[in-house]
């Protein structure tokens, strides 16, 4: 009696244990996420933009950094150097500006003066032209008076001298003003090479201005300045090392809000948009945590489903990925950590 009291008492147990079980897994099969994801943040690497010494670096592995702190500096030395030269080079070349001014200047009074000569030269070709025309006409009358013996031979004579001696006196004003035009025009040419030379050298002081510059800006780059703020993650470099530019230095994250991107299939896709509604679950030491999120892209092309991912239906070849925006205040969330979604009905 007693032995078929403990073998139904046993029947029981494990009746009730099967029935705890069954409900066990209802349960669970009922609460399964909607999705599966892992924790993503926007990571900036920030590198060397010069190259030299790392003569400061203060960056740790954990530290949060503002937007605009100093990280860090490479020696400035050889810049400063370089710019020191580049400077000695753009005095010489306004030095060369100036005389080049001053030679312009006085081509142009040089030239000034030839032209007031050639001026006055015309204007005495002019009036020895008149005097020429009157000669002219003197000696045509005496040539007159002597065919009627009324001049004498020594008067016709002393006429025709006087027209022979103001037409040698024009041709030689022709001869001279044509030679001012010619030294007029030479000038004017040299003042053209002149004037090409201010330009050259003005452009040389520009060249140099751009280069002191450049160098001023390379300067300032040498202080290594973090461009936003956020939680360093890992150091590639240690203060005394010799850096080049674009040499990665530290990668930084803000892990304020960061990203979960999911997979869903494309059953579920009717139900999640850019802005539904999200809730990110994970485990946190004996108890579960629940961050609210929004649905901040969905892919608008199909993959097939990455190895490492679960979706409801695991049986689903292609999936589309989602990114879930979550606020992290807390910063419970780390890069990579694995979450499950479910998504506001």
């Amino acid at each position: 009696m007693a032995r078929r009291a403990g073998l139904a008492r046993a029947t029981w147990v494990l009746g009730f244990g099967i029935w705890v079980l069954g409900f066990a897994a209802a349960c669970s099969r009922q609460e399964q996420p909607d999705a599966y994801g892992n924790v993503e943040a926007t990571e900036v690497v920030v590198s060397s933009e010069v190259a030299g010494q790392l003569t400061a670096f203060t960056v740790d592995e954990g530290q949060t950094l503002t937007a605009g702190q100093a990280a860090g500096s490479i020696d400035p030395t050889p810049l400063t150097l370089q710019r020191g030269q580049v400077v000695a080079q753009r005095e010489s070349a306004v030095s060369r500006v100036a005389e080049v001014d001053r030679q312009v200047a006085v081509l142009g009074a040089q030239r000034d003066a030839l032209q007031a000569q050639h001026d006055s030269a015309v204007a005495q070709r002019g009036a020895l032209q008149a005097q020429l025309e009157i000669a002219r006409r003197n000696h045509e009358r005496t040539q007159r008076l002597f065919s009627q013996q009324a001049a004498t031979a020594q008067q016709l004579d002393q006429a025709e001298r006087d027209e022979r001696v103001l037409q040698e006196q024009v041709k030689a004003q022709d001869q001279q003003i044509e030679a001012q035009a010619r030294q007029v025009a030479a000038q004017t040419a040299q003042i053209a090479a002149a004037r090409q030379q201010q330009q050259t050298a003005r452009t040389q002081v520009s060249a140099v201005d751009a280069q002191v510059a450049q160098l001023d800006d390379r300067i300032k780059r040498s202080t290594i300045t973090n461009p936003s703020a956020g939680t360093v993650l890992v150091t590639y470099a240690r203060q005394g090392e010799i850096v080049q530019a674009g040499q990665p230095l530290y990668k930084i994250a803000d892990m304020g809000a960061v990203d979960v991107r999911a997979y869903v299939s494309e059953p579920q896709l009717a139900d999640v948009k850019v802005g539904t509604q999200a809730r990110v679950a994970l485990d946190s030491g004996d108890s579960r945590q629940t961050l609210n999120g929004t649905v901040s892209w969905v892919s608008t092309q199909a993959e097939f489903t990455p190895t490492p991912i679960q979706t409801r239906d695991e049986r689903a070849d292609l999936v589309y990925a989602v990114k879930i925006s979550v606020q992290n205040q807390n910063g419970m969330l780390k890069i990579g950590m694995p979450v499950d979604v479910e998504f506001a009905q």
